[in-house]
């Protein structure tokens, strides 16, 4: 007799969230076994991943299809430079820029979550648009020619790019945590349901708009560390490269390839993303518009990325899944 059955965990689940954070935690060993270049590498690889993720759960889990991502990250990283210059320590300015980026959030929430669809998209584009050139225009913060994080070359170059990493891989296992918890949380579900059919949610009694509010917050804060973090890695930004929407193609083609609405996907999709630009960033714009044709591909013949190639594979027990028993 087969049997449907609701389930959040099993026993592969905790054993795979058990090997993923024993993972995690020795990945705090790598500057002390690997060249500095490595672990810049990685730290680029972390930032990918925080993006993804954070991309991932605006539209895969709220339908916010954000193409402006890049004004929190703009944000995060001359925040950074903007505390530094008022006296506060390097680090400690990047670890405060995410929490200012999530403050700017919470004070554009109340206008961009009242539009829909393509006009959320276009807003969020165009305040990221105003804050390039509000930071293009401030002297003090570099103008159009970029700035430099002098706070750091204090440390030596191994030293920094160690402290660096870690502090890229606390953030990236907090968000990771943080979305983990949210979607083990009802609101998980009720998110889901937003992004499926908002007005039906709220027939229901799902509090949209708070919870609308929490995720663009969350994520701003995700993007502003983001940000922060990508200035202490190569210690130079300038506006249009910060602020350019290359982020937002970026996040794009990670979670469609890995897989939206997944928790798992995001990952995967940072992690491939990285190695097709270790291996093809010198071609320019053929590579962006290589970026573009997979992305389509997938969008059109794999729309729900690599992770749904494994049937029914999960590593952490988020959200609740249907699965039928054969029983006797």
């Amino acid at each position: 007799m087969t049997q449907w059955t609701v389930r959040r965990s099993a026993t592969g689940t905790r054993i795979a969230s058990g090997a993923m954070l024993a993972g995690g935690l020795a990945l705090f060993a790598v500057p002390f076994g690997f060249t500095a270049n490595v672990v810049q590498q990685l730290t680029s690889l972390c930032i990918f991943v925080i993006l993804a993720v954070m991309w991932n759960a605006l539209a895969g889990y709220g339908g916010l299809v954000s193409v402006g991502q890049q004004a929190f990250i703009g944000f995060g990283a001359y925040g950074t430079v903007f505390l530094t210059q008022h006296g506060v320590a390097p680090y400690l300015a990047v670890v405060l820029a995410a929490p200012a980026s999530a403050v700017l959030a919470a004070l554009l929430a109340p206008l961009l979550l009242r539009l829909r669809g393509g006009q959320f998209a276009v807003g969020s584009w165009v305040v990221a648009e105003t804050l390039a050139l509000l930071v293009a225009l401030d002297e003090d913060l570099g103008g159009g020619t970029g700035v430099s994080l002098r706070g750091l070359n204090v440390y030596a170059p191994t030293l920094r790019r160690a402290y660096t990493y870690w502090l890229t891989l606390g953030f990236l296992l907090l968000l990771l945590l943080l979305v983990a918890l949210l979607l083990r949380h009802r609101t998980g579900a009720a998110l889901q349901a937003i992004r499926d059919d908002e007005e039906a949610a709220a027939s229901l009694g799902v509090r949209t708009g708070p919870l609308k509010f929490g995720l663009f917050v969350l994520a701003g804060f995700g993007c502003g560390a983001a940000g922060a973090l990508i200035l202490a890695n190569t210690l130079f930004i300038q506006p249009q490269s910060i602020f350019g929407v290359q982020w937002t193609a970026y996040m794009i083609f990670m979670v469609l390839v890995g897989g939206l609405g997944t928790f798992e996907g995001p990952i995967i999709g940072a992690v491939l993303f990285f190695l097709l630009q270790q291996q093809f960033a010198q071609y320019g714009a053929w590579y962006l518009i290589g970026l573009g044709v997979v992305a389509a591909g997938f969008a059109l013949f794999l729309p729900r990325g690599l992770w749904s190639l494994p049937p029914d594979l999960r590593l952490l027990p988020v959200g609740y899944h249907l699965r039928r028993e054969n029983r006797r």
